[in-house]
C-alpha cells in the first residue's frame, strides 16, 4: 500500500532489484539503492492483476491503458493532505447527517395545537 500516491493503479517492478514497488519514493524508502533507470518497465494492473512490458523510449497517448481490461493507469497523482470535514453535502443545504436519529423527538407545544386549546380561556 503506498503512502505518498493515494490511487496508484499499476505496481511497478524494479529492474535493479526486482522486486514490486507502487511508486519509485516507495522503492527509495524499502531499498538500499536507487531505482535503476531503463527503457522497458514491467508493470502489473492492480484491476485485473495482469503483468505488461512498456518501452519508454516510445510510449504515447495509447500506452496509457492496460492492455488486458482498458483500465486507465496514467492518471493524476494525488498525494494525501491532512484535512478534517464532513463527507457529503453541505450540512448547510441538508442538516440530516449531523443529526441524530435515533434521539426521540419532543413534540413542540404551543397553544395553537388542539389538546392545548382548553386553557385559552
Amino acid at each position: 500500500m503506498c503512502k505518498h500516491i493515494l490511487n496508484p493503479q499499476v505496481s511497478i517492478r524494479a529492474s535493479c532489484c526486482k522486486r514490486w514497488f507502487d511508486c519509485a519514493e516507495c522503492h527509495a524508502e524499502a531499498s538500499d539503492h536507487e531505482l535503476r533507470k531503463s527503457s522497458e518497465m514491467v508493470f502489473a494492473c492492480k484491476k485485473c492483476k495482469k503483468v505488461f512490458r512498456k518501452d519508454m523510449e516510445s510510449f504515447d497517448e495509447t500506452d496509457e491503458y492496460c492492455p488486458h481490461c482498458d483500465n486507465h493507469y496514467v492518471i493524476e497523482a494525488k498525494t494525501p493532505q491532512m484535512s478534517i470535514r464532513v463527507e457529503g453535502e453541505d450540512p448547510r443545504k441538508d442538516n440530516r447527517m449531523i443529526k441524530d436519529e435515533r434521539i426521540k423527538k419532543v413534540p413542540e407545544r404551543s397553544i395553537f395545537f388542539p389538546e392545548f386549546s382548553h386553557r385559552l380561556g
